[in-house]
């Protein structure tokens, strides 16, 4: 790998708008940025693109690089990194871009919304205390956590048949508690 202070000079020269020393740094550090981002991203070809885009934010930014704040290698694999990182991110589903967002109402509850909602849970609760406690613990662990019956049948050593009638009659029993 190259050595600091020549990669240093480099991205001064950069900063000048040196195109041979682009060139040269390209040469000496791309392979490493490379392995940053097929590292994170995990697929050849889009760590291949995060690299272009990574050289395209060195190019503009390489007077912000300041010496006494990093090596250069490691401002250089810092920008990789959050590249590579900013793209994984926005593989994810319900990914927006911030100004898509900016007109979106408060979707959150109002206070009187809220109110109802305490007050509600306030209620399940009381419900909830009535039944035995195996069975309200069964309906949390199904219905609140998610757990399948038959997760809850070895977890409570019973048969499945079992934890299918308690939650049935439990349910039953917290829709009457409850009025509905």
């Amino acid at each position: 790998m190259a050595d600091t202070a020549e990669i240093a000079d480099l991205l001064a020269r950069i900063a000048l708008r040196d195109r041979n020393a682009f060139r040269a740094l390209y040469a000496r550090t791309s392979a490493k940025l490379f392995g940053v981002g097929l590292r994170i991203l995990s697929n050849r070809s889009e760590a291949e693109d995060a690299l272009q885009d990574v050289f395209i934010k060195v190019w503009q930014r390489a007077e912000g690089y300041r010496p006494d704040a990093a090596s250069p290698m490691t401002w250089l694999i810092t920008i990789a990194r959050n590249n590579a990182i900013d793209r994984v991110r926005a593989r994810r589903p319900g990914h927006t871009d911030i100004d898509e967002a900016f007109d979106l109402e408060d979707s959150g509850m109002s206070p009187e919304q809220s109110a109802i909602n305490t007050d509600d849970g306030n209620r399940i609760d009381e419900c909830m205390q009535q039944l035995k406690p195996e069975r309200a613990e069964a309906v949390r662990r199904a219905y609140v956590e998610g757990e399948s019956y038959n997760e809850l049948a070895d977890r409570l050593g019973v048969p499945l048949n079992t934890v299918r009638t308690w939650l049935r009659r439990s349910l039953l029993a917290l829709r009457d508690c409850l009025g509905a």
